[in-house]
Order: C-alpha cells, then structure tokens, then sequence
C-alpha cells in the first residue's frame, strides 16, 4: 500500500515514448499520453504537445495527480495484494526449506546457499503469480474498469491462447532471479556483519530493515533493464488494439532490449530508476524485517510452549 504510487510512477516512465523523429504526420494514442508525428517537410518541431509526457518521477507524480485524480497512483492495488499472499508464501517458504537443506549437505558456511535458495524459490513463485503481475502492469499502465480488463484478456486468451497471459514471464525470470540471488547473497553477509558489529546471534529489526534496504538497493539497479523489458513487453500485449494496426511481436527479450536502446539509447534501459529505488529499497526493508521478527516472535513461543510441564 505505501509503495504502490511509486511503482505505478516507475510503470509509467518505462512505458512512455520519447517523441517522434522526422516522418509522416499523424497521432499516436496509446491510452496514457497523445504524441504528434512531425511532417516530412515540417520544420522538424512537433506542432502540438499533449500534456502526459513525463520528464521524471516528480514531474509525473504531479501531472497523474492533476490529470487523473489522486487514485490513479494506486492503480493495480487489488492485484498487487492478490498476488502478494502467494508469492509470498511461496518464496519464503521455499527459502528457508532449500537453505535448511542445502546446509545440511553443503555445510552451515557455505557462500553459495543464499545464491541458489534464493533463485531457485523465485523462480518458482514468479511462475505461479505470471499472469497476475502482467493484469497489474496492464491495471496501472492504463486505466481500465474490471469489465474492460476481462473483455480483453478473454479475447487475448481466445485468440492466442493461454499462454498469452504469461507474456514477460522470461524478463520477470531474467529480472527476479538474479535480483533474489543478489539480494539474499548480500543481505545475509550484511546480517552477519552488522550482527557481529552489534554482538548479537540473532538479527534486531533495525539490523534486518538496513541489511534488507541495502541488499535490495544493490539487486534493483543491476537488474532494471530486466524490468523495462518486462514493463515493455507486458504494456504492448494489447496495444494493436489501441493502435489499430497489426503490430509484430518482439518475442525475445534480447530483441525488446535491442530496441529500447535504438529508440532511446542505452539511458532508456535504465528509465524509472530513482521511483524503483525508493520503492524497492523500503519494501524489501519493510518485508524481510517483519519476516525476521515474525519468525524470532513465534520461535520464542514455541520455545516457551515445550517448557511448559
């Protein structure tokens, strides 16, 4: 909920155009913003500028506000946490599962536990939840009601089937994967360090909400250009329809990239990241320390329980 409008800022500066170079006249309308094509024999200066062109996070959060009212920046809140319950599940409890399991074969020190717990549990919370999280991109990249989000996801899965509405799930891999793997590696190294600043074996909440801060911080900026191609990807699925002229799918992510980098250079692969650090950053913060003081909390219950004659 606190971090909701700066994902949908983030969504937002991803999925918008910079504005057309040098050809025919004509408007494109993609559902968020309006651009002027400029004419061949123009003087190289589009002749009219619809407001909806964001020039960064601050700039954006102002004009959604002023042009769609303030509950637009929490647009795809109910899937958010629809999708939150079962990922989260998922995840945490395939964490801990494949570390116990992996310590018991590989030893209680080894590096690499966190690296492949980590993926390995992403990677399969990710694949459950696919399809919720494209409903949520599509949800905040343009408002639609309840009944036009399912007329087009029913004629999306009608024509192109099922997997359909696991569009981006190969750039949600490339992105998640490796950030889980970056992100457990650093936050237990950095647990363990500041647990042993502090002399404690177990990890305060303060402890937890800066190791979780800093870990997530790190993974976010190393693996956005995952995120764009993802964001790229998801918001285009419907966007023939919008245009009204067959579009050609970038199938591979590696073609989405490539063309994100034609179109607005290599700066376009890293759009959004200030929103997609100040969201990531508190909400894993936020996330592993009330994970961690959950668990200390019920395992100091459970202690008290079995003393108990």
């Amino acid at each position: 909920i606190l971090v909701t409008p700066l994902d949908v800022i983030k969504t937002r500066l991803q999925a918008q155009s910079n504005p057309f170079s040098k050809g025919k006249c004509f408007v494109y309308s993609n559902g968020l913003m309006d651009h002027i094509c400029v004419c061949e024999n123009g003087n190289s200066k589009a002749w009219y500028k619809k407001p909806g062109q964001f020039k960064g996070t601050l700039d954006a959060f102002v004009k959604i506000i002023q042009i769609e009212g303030i509950k637009s920046l929490w647009s795809g809140l109910p899937p958010t946490l629809i999708m939150a319950l079962p990922a989260t599940v998922i995840y945490f409890t395939c964490y801990d599962q494949l570390s116990e399991a992996l310590r018991s074969r590989l030893g209680k020190d080894e590096e690499h536990i966190p690296v492949l717990a980590g993926s390995l549990s992403r990677f399969g919370s990710v694949t459950v939840v696919s399809p919720l999280e494209l409903i949520r991109t599509r949800m905040q990249y343009r408002k639609l009601s309840y009944k036009q989000l399912y007329t087009c996801v029913s004629s999306k899965v009608a024509t192109d089937g099922w997997f359909s509405l696991w569009r981006g799930w190969s750039s949600t891999v490339l992105r998640d994967v490796p950030f889980s793997a970056m992100y457990w590696y650093n936050y237990e190294r950095f647990k363990k360090m500041m647990c042993k600043e502090a002399g404690t074996h177990d990890p305060t909440f303060l402890i937890a909400f800066s190791s979780g801060a800093a870990s997530g911080s790190i993974a976010a900026v190393i693996t956005l250009p995952f995120d764009v191609v993802k964001t790229h990807r998801q918001t285009g699925l419907w966007e023939s329809e919008t245009l009204k002229i067959p579009q050609r799918d970038c199938t591979s992510t590696w073609a989405v990239m490539r063309k994100i980098v034609t179109k607005n250079g290599i700066t376009g692969l890293f759009a959004g990241m200030i929103p997609r650090l100040f969201k990531v950053a508190p909400a894993c913060a936020i996330m592993i320390s009330t994970y961690e003081y959950g668990k200390s909390f019920f395992s100091h219950l459970n202690e008290k329980r079995n003393q108990r004659p």
